[in-house]
C-alpha cells in the first residue's frame, strides 16, 4: 500500500533532530505530535473505507442516482421527515433540498404532503419504490469489504476489540 506519511517537513509537522521522519501535529492546534503509527493506520482505514471499494460510485452505478440524492433515501428510512428536518439531516440548505426531493418524487420516490398541524411544512416520506432504491443502497454501502471478509476469525476478535475501543469517548 502507498505510505501517505507527510515527508515534507512543512508546516503542521514536527522533526526530533538527527534526520527525524517529520510528525503531523494532530491538526487541533495543540501542537500534540501524532506518532508515525497512528498516522499509517488511519491512513490505511481510510483507504480501506474510502477508496479499496468504492461503494459511492457502486450505489450510483446500480442505483442511477447521486450519492447524496441517495442518501436523502436513506434518512427517510427510519421514517418521513419534514423538509426542514430532511434539510438539516443532510447538512445542506433549503433551496438544494427542494430540489433533491423535486427529482426524487418526479421519479416516483418519494411523496410530499402538507403537514398536520402546520400547513406551511411540508412532510416527505418514502413510497414502496423509495424504500426498495434505499435498501439496496443499505445493502450495498453496509457489505463488508472482501479484504475484511477473508481475515480469520481470531483476526476479526481482535478487530473488533480494537474497533470497539475506538468508539469509546476519549476525554
Amino acid at each position: 500500500m502507498n505510505d501517505s506519511r507527510n515527508d515534507g517537513g512543512g508546516p503542521g509537522t514536527h522533526t526530533t533532530g538527527g534526520g527525524a521522519e517529520p510528525r503531523p501535529d494532530d491538526g487541533a492546534g495543540t501542537g500534540a505530535v501524532v506518532p508515525p503509527e497512528a498516522a499509517r493506520v488511519w491512513a490505511a482505514m481510510s483507504f480501506l473505507v474510502l477508496k479499496q471499494e468504492n461503494r459511492r460510485a457502486e450505489v450510483e452505478e446500480a442505483l442511477g442516482l447521486s450519492f447524496f440524492r441517495v442518501k436523502a433515501l436513506r434518512r427517510l428510512l427510519a421514517g418521513p421527515l419534514t423538509m426542514r428536518e430532511l434539510t438539516d439531516r443532510l447538512s445542506t440548505d433549503k433551496p438544494y433540498t427542494t430540489l433533491v426531493v423535486d427529482e426524487l418524487e418526479r421519479r416516483g420516490y418519494v411523496e410530499r404532503s402538507v403537514h398536520p398541524v402546520d400547513r406551511r411544512s411540508k412532510i416527505v416520506s418514502l413510497t414502496a419504490a423509495g424504500a426498495a432504491v434505499a435498501e439496496r443502497a443499505e445493502s450495498i454501502l453496509t457489505r463488508p469489504p472482501r479484504s475484511l471478509l477473508a481475515l480469520a476469525p481470531e483476526e476479526l476478535t481482535v478487530l473488533e476489540h480494537i474497533m470497539t475501543k475506538l468508539q469509546q469517548p476519549q476525554g
